[in-house]
């Protein structure tokens, strides 16, 4: 797993020379407007409420001794909930909404690879919608589920640190996963699909780190998020998909 991973972010490096050499930035305009439009409104949505939830929080504690230390604790984890539930919102909306185009960019990509013309003239349709929002509605179900208590062990004492780390990496591989798939549409079933993402989950964790890394940038991190996450994703999960049918042959 530790080498896929490795392999997931490595892919990273050729992302801006593959963008340019097949002419794909025409592809991610629409994308990035949304990853736009979608950030901004989640960024406003945090810092209006975060505030609010901390308070509300604290309130569960209902005796005077440990009150502001729970304080302190609850508006932590108020912020961070808030954002961790920002993020996971951020990400399958913007993975949902862009498949149709990322599609036609991995599409590329694996001609290229394979040293054929591709044919995008039927790429493009509302099937890969449909298919985006459903693995990502499914993944958005798991990663709350596994939010969730990560967020509460936030509360405890001397563990609670490890809150961060975990929700980071939970995060990281559910972007990661929304961002092979616009390979594997092409090849693999919906559940099938989910099965080869498990498999190799190290690559989903290595690409979706970077990933969420990215969004640390402000405004840069937005607009370049998908194009070089999807383009990386991409080459590798091709590179994969490609070895396992010549080993099948």
């Amino acid at each position: 797993m530790f080498k896929n991973t490795l392999n997931g972010i490595k892919a990273y490096g050729n992302s801006l020379k593959m963008i340019r050499k097949l002419e794909l930035w025409k592809y991610f305009g629409v994308p990035i407007l949304i990853s736009l439009l979608t950030g901004i409104s989640i960024g406003v949505s945090t810092w209006v409420f975060s505030d609010d939830l901390g308070y509300w929080i604290s309130k569960m504690w209902p005796w005077e001794w440990g009150a502001e230390t729970f304080r302190s604790i609850s508006t932590i984890v108020g912020a961070m909930a808030i954002i961790a539930f920002g993020l996971i919102v951020y990400k399958h909306i913007v993975l949902a909404l862009s498949a149709p185009f990322m599609g036609l960019v991995s599409e590329k990509i694996e001609a290229h690879m394979i040293g054929e013309d591709p044919d995008l003239k039927n790429t493009f349709n509302w099937g890969l919608i449909w298919r985006g929002i459903r693995i990502n509605v499914r993944n958005l179900m798991l990663e709350l589920l596994l939010s969730v208590p990560i967020l509460l062990i936030g509360f405890i004492p001397i563990i609670g640190f490890i809150s961060t780390p975990l929700l980071f990496l939970v995060q990281a591989y559910y972007a990661g996963f929304g961002n092979m798939d616009y390979t594997l549409e092409r090849h693999l079933s919906y559940k099938k699909s989910i099965q080869f993402v498990g498999n190799h989950r190290g690559i989903a964790l290595g690409n979706g780190m970077v990933f969420m890394l990215m969004l640390l940038v402000p405004i840069l991190g937005i607009i370049l998020v998908l194009p070089l996450s999807v383009t990386a994703a991409s080459t590798e999960t091709i590179n994969v998909v490609l070895k396992s049918k010549s080993k099948n042959q």
